[in-house]
């Protein structure tokens, strides 16, 4: 978005934000003195069970809830999606393939970080005073309920209402004598020659399995009737879903001509064991899949290369320790002892559960071309200042004239590209200097900055290696980038490099001038059309002398502690953002009415968190969006009954952080790639920046926040308890879906 007249000054807002025109008011905090609503999601355990003292400690763990607890219990809201009837049904099939995902993530990084705490004897508890083994049991109990109703809503709910649409997911026993024959030529012909069974006996080790491999563990009967044990890696090379031909009963059903069918690899595979063990009987086959530790840590100071270190622990990471064995539940106690013996594993890590495993492989059935089925597609706006039908088609002078703001994914991306684009081509542009963390596998940002250097541009780039799950994307861009002389630079020691900001230095007529974009989201084309992002233009000179003495620190030694108008972790950010609180309970002690609304995707940091207590406990009004993770608890009499905690999944990846503060009526607001966490505050290189045009901080305000605060489809609302339950628009309230709103919005924005 760019003002329309950013001549005429707007006058300051009111206490809370203004609603959208056509929004109802937000729904009310719950009432905290009232038990909450029944709940359908995960259990969390209940907090502040009891009544706290008037002069309450804020150190008390009562007043935190365990992270690990709250980024499971996440998980249970975006399976909410999954079982949402309002969603469409192949997008209900991506959210539950989602699930699966962050659940394997969740094990790989945070169940291996509690047992690394549990092996070393870690007694630093966190705020809310659950020791490592204490929180690697209600883990257990938790993600086992998650992945088992994960499994019930795919087979009770989802698998039937495919069918009914003409989507298929059959298993083996289910297809008729032709679609074996079809099958049988496709294992036959491409599936049979890349297997590779593996036999353990007393000459042949335990073979190695890689971290998130399907396996099949096969039990044999020799011809002298010994029972031996084999196993078989179900190849990645092929899509796990099998397409074979459409049932003849089922198009006379559901009468779809467009009907799909699919049947799963490894069940295909286990029909055919015979043609890999010829001459013995297979008794029977287990489907199975290890979870590895994959956060490996980085001992900076003694690598000689950390290009070299970084691509190391990637190949390494395929078999690390053992995080969670996951099993079908029919695997037999002694096939399943084979696999815990020999893997070096705690029997407690193992997960039976019903087939099929591995629910990540879902998101092959969201990609099939039924549109019917999903979302309908949307086309994203382009500010007016930046059109090519109604704007001056040079980006730069759009950029001197006024500051642009873009909303990803209801603004397109494509100004983004263009603006890199452009200043690779301009012969005008003297330099080029840009931070990247995930930009993907095909990235036209770093096409255009080999382009740049290609037009002898001074480029330098920030890669960092240490973005976790895209290391090897970012390993293969750093090293293309050195190939043609960009200065690539890997972050600073003991720190990841996690803002998100591009400066171009340009020789104009009058003078050197910078333009600066900055943003809470990767330079990456895919995810800003999946996850809502804020970009923003600039050519403010006091943010870019900032940009300069930011890559001036990035790239050479620097020990700069002031910025101008940047807060820089882990510089001045922290202590950027107390002192702006600590200026709104200032505010509410003199009178005004002191408001603060944040919105971040994680909040855990407890020095922060205590000072959002102080400032509620002042009378401070606090609105919290927090997308995942939230450590504090609101509506605790005489603590944070000020404080209202929401959360929003949706079609979109809520991914922007801003934080708002009324300032007794001069408004302040910040965006950045920064959560209120501990790593993003002191163990991170990151950026909040300002938005000063009135206008744009009035879109911020009445068009982003209020809206997703009137939520009352999407929205779920943290209880005293714990726990969430989802906002029901009452009688007479309009019902709002804050990103279904913005797309619309967008749409009428076309059209007019």
């Amino acid at each position: 978005m760019s003002p329309s007249d950013p001549a005429q000054p707007v006058q300051p807002a009111p206490p809370a934000p203004a609603q959208p025109a056509v929004a109802a008011p937000a729904p009310a905090q719950p009432d905290p003195t009232q038990p909450p609503a029944a709940r359908t999601t995960g259990p969390q355990p209940p907090a502040a069970q009891h009544p706290l003292p008037p002069d309450v400690d804020l150190d008390d763990p009562r007043l935190f809830l365990n992270r690990e607890m709250a980024l499971l219990d996440f998980q249970w809201r975006v399976l909410e999606e999954a079982q949402d009837e309002s969603n469409a049904l192949l997008d209900r099939v991506k959210f539950l393939a989602i699930v699966a995902s962050n659940l394997d993530e969740f094990f790989m990084v945070r169940v291996a970080g509690l047992r690394q705490q549990i092996s070393a004897g870690f007694v630093d508890l966190p705020p809310d005073g659950l020791t490592p083994a204490e929180q690697l049991a209600a883990v257990r109990r938790t993600a086992e309920r998650l992945a088992r109703q994960a499994r019930i809503t795919l087979k009770e709910d989802l698998l039937p209402k495919l069918r009914a649409a003409g989507v298929h997911l059959l298993e083996y026993r289910e297809l008729d004598d032709e679609q074996r024959a079809g099958v049988q030529k496709y294992f036959d012909e491409a599936v049979f020659p890349v297997l590779t069974p593996l036999a353990f006996d007393p000459g042949r080790p335990f073979p190695h399995i890689s971290n998130l491999s399907l396996n099949l563990a096969i039990s044999i009967r020799d011809p002298q009737g010994q029972e031996r044990f084999a196993r078989l890696k179900v190849p990645e090379a092929f899509p796990r879903l099998v397409t074979v031909r459409r049932p003849r009963v089922a198009r006379a059903l559901d009468g779809a001509p467009q009907g799909l069918c699919f049947v799963w690899l490894e069940q295909m595979i286990a029909a055919n064991l015979q043609a890999l063990f010829p001459g013995m009987e297979i008794v029977a086959a287990y489907p199975f899949q290890v979870t590895r530790d994959a956060d490996f840590v980085i001992q900076e100071l003694e690598a000689d290369d950390l290009l070299e270190t970084i691509e190391q622990g990637v190949r390494e990471r395929r078999f690390r320790s053992v995080v969670r064995l996951t099993v079908t539940e029919d695997m037999p106690v002694k096939i399943r002892d084979i696999l815990v013996e020999n893997l070096g594993m705690d029997p407690k890590d193992v997960y039976a559960l019903p087939a099929p495993l591995g629910l990540r492989s879902l998101m092959e059935l969201h990609a099939v071309d039924r549109r019917d089925l999903k979302e309908p597609p949307f086309m994203p706006a382009t500010p007016a200042a930046l059109s090519p039908e109604t704007g001056e088609g040079d980006i730069f002078a759009t950029i001197r004239q006024q500051d642009i703001l873009l909303h990803h994914p209801f603004d397109s991306f494509a100004p983004v590209v263009d603006f890199i684009e452009r200043a690779a081509r301009d012969p005008q542009v003297l330099a080029i200097k840009q931070t990247l963390y995930r930009v993907g596998r095909n990235s036209p940002v770093v096409e255009a900055l080999l382009e740049a250097r290609e037009h002898g541009k001074q480029v330098a780039v920030l890669v960092e290696l240490k973005a976790r799950f895209d290391e090897e994307s970012n390993i293969g861009w750093a090293r293309a980038l050195e190939r043609e002389g960009v200065h690539v630079i890997y972050g600073l020691v003991g720190l990841k490099t996690h803002c998100k900001i591009a400066l171009v230095v340009r020789n104009e007529a009058d003078r050197i001038r910078r333009y600066v974009h900055l943003s809470t989201g990767n330079y990456n084309t895919t995810t800003a059309q999946v996850y809502t992002d804020l970009g923003f233009f600039t050519c403010d000179e006091a943010i870019g002398a900032d940009a300069t003495d930011l890559f001036n620190y990035l790239t050479g030694y620097s020990a700069k502690t002031a910025y101008r108008k940047l807060l820089v972790a882990p510089i001045n950010l922290r202590k950027g953002l107390e002192q702006l609180i600590e200026r709104e309970i200032e505010h509410q002690e003199h009178g005004e009415q002191g408001h603060l609304i944040f919105k971040m995707n994680s909040l855990a940091d407890k020095r922060m968190i205590q000072l959002l207590y102080r400032a509620s406990q002042a009378g401070v009004k606090i609105d919290l969006l927090v997308r995942g993770i939230c450590c504090l608890i609101p509506g605790i009499q005489g603590v944070s009954d000020n404080i209202r905690v929401t959360s929003i999944v949706g079609r979109f990846l809520e991914h922007s952080r801003i934080y708002y503060f009324r300032n007794g009526g001069s408004e302040a607001v910040y965006l950045g790639s920064a959560d209120l966490m501990p790593r993003n505050l002191t163990r991170r290189v990151e950026v909040l920046f300002p938005v000063e045009d009135p206008v744009l901080v009035r879109h911020l305000r009445d068009e982003v926040l209020a809206v997703q605060l009137a939520d009352n489809v999407k929205a779920r609302r943290l209880l005293p308890t714990g726990v969430y339950e989802r906002v029901q628009p009452h009688d007479d309230e309009t019902r709002i879906s804050s990103q279904a709103w913005l797309l619309a919005r967008r749409a009428g924005a076309r059209r007019s």
